[in-house]
């Protein structure tokens, strides 16, 4: 396992970093976590040099935490970094900060939270939980001991983001980057913002989602000319930034974290070759035509109050558009809620990380997949 110096906190952090939001389930439920499963990725990540395990507490409707706590007895806690995340959303007073936070000690089964972030903060999120005293909240918790660093996650364009950071002196921060969106949200500008004033940059949704990792077919195509794997490619391209402190894989099976440490092992700045850069290039071009709706597939959009799975019909809209002979429009015409249901409540979009404007794209799915 490659480490790097994460800040000025003298800790030494693995490349990959472990995240808990996509465990294996049993069943279709994401609450109905395969616990066995789920114990044996996490400590064989650790094992073999992981020291950074990151969990939320919506992840798996709520299940997540508690899962990743069991997973870290038997001596796993002691072994590694761990973060999770203010749920801001059901955040109604500051004294609800507290409440959240102690519940979470409990659910990991810790006494302290190695990282912790405000989690997911946006233009329109920001504001309430600023004016709750969040950032005044988050010191005196690292000053009582229950956290030790205390950061944020935004999904938010780069002028929101830099509002947040120059707004407190933050310990780190978390941004979603991958080569198919390097401009979206705060991007390579956000992250050199960070990482020139000296604050870690932990980068999540390195894969798209899993997009990245199962590409389709004309850069499944450029991928196997160049006789290269796409998730090594794509974990590399990030891991070659000297701005990125850690990246964190949201892995879902025990092959893929087998597969990830092994990608992580010959990770490095400067390790990527003109070769991989220029094929990088052409994949962002290839996406930037071909993929018409910015979904990563994040969830939290969900549930919808009409039962539209949303994602789903994103990505079949997507699907129709890259692919050529695809079964999409039959997918579609078997679900069960058609986006064509929508009552334009609002509610996904004020949720959405990348502030897709949903309603409108709904209506573009339902036109385009049932072929008028």
């Amino acid at each position: 396992m490659q480490y790097r110096e994460f800040g000025t906190t003298g800790k030494k952090i693995s490349a990959l970093g472990f995240g808990a939001m996509r465990l294996p389930t049993i069943s279709d439920n994401p609450a109905d976590i395969d616990q066995d499963a789920t114990t044996e990725m996490i400590r064989y990540a650790v094992d073999h040099g992981v020291n950074y395990v990151d969990t939320a507490y919506p992840y798996h409707d709520k299940a997540g935490e508690p899962a990743v706590g069991i997973a870290l007895t038997d001596g796993y806690r002691e072994r590694v970094s761990l973060s999770t995340k203010l749920p801001i959303w059901f955040v109604e007073k500051p004294a609800d900060m507290d409440k959240f936070l102690n519940e979470q000690l409990q659910r990991l089964q810790t006494d302290h939270i190695d990282f912790y972030l405000v989690h997911c903060l946006q233009k329109h999120t920001w504001p309430t939980i600023r004016d709750h005293g969040v950032c005044e909240w988050g010191e005196r918790a690292k000053e009582d001991g229950r956290i030790g660093q205390f950061g944020f996650s935004a999904h938010a364009h780069y002028e929101t983001f830099v509002e947040i950071f120059d707004y407190h002196d933050w310990d780190f921060c978390q941004i979603q980057y991958n080569y198919a969106n390097e401009e979206v949200q705060a991007g390579t500008k956000g992250l050199k913002y960070a990482a020139d004033k000296g604050t870690p940059v932990i980068v999540m949704e390195p894969l798209l989602g899993g997009g990245l990792a199962n590409p389709p077919a004309p850069a499944k195509a450029l991928l196997d000319a160049a006789g290269k794997n796409p998730v090594d490619l794509a974990l590399n391209w990030i891991w070659d930034r000297p701005e990125v402190a850690l990246v964190l894989s949201g892995m879902s099976s025990l092959e893929q974290v087998k597969q990830n440490l092994a990608f992580a092992e010959h990770s490095g700045v400067g390790s990527l070759t003109q070769q991989e850069r220029d094929l990088v290039t052409q994949l962002q071009q290839l996406y930037k035509e071909n993929a018409p709706i910015p979904c990563t597939k994040c969830g939290y959009c969900m549930p919808c109050p009409q039962g539209i799975d949303i994602p789903l019909a994103f990505e079949q809209y997507n699907d129709n558009t890259v692919f050529s002979g695809t079964t999409a429009h039959i997918l579609y015409a078997m679900s069960e809620t058609p986006t064509s249901v929508c009552v334009e409540c609002g509610q996904c979009e004020e949720k959405c990380p990348q502030e897709i404007k949903i309603i409108e794209e709904l209506r573009r799915v339902d036109k385009e997949l049932r072929g008028e």
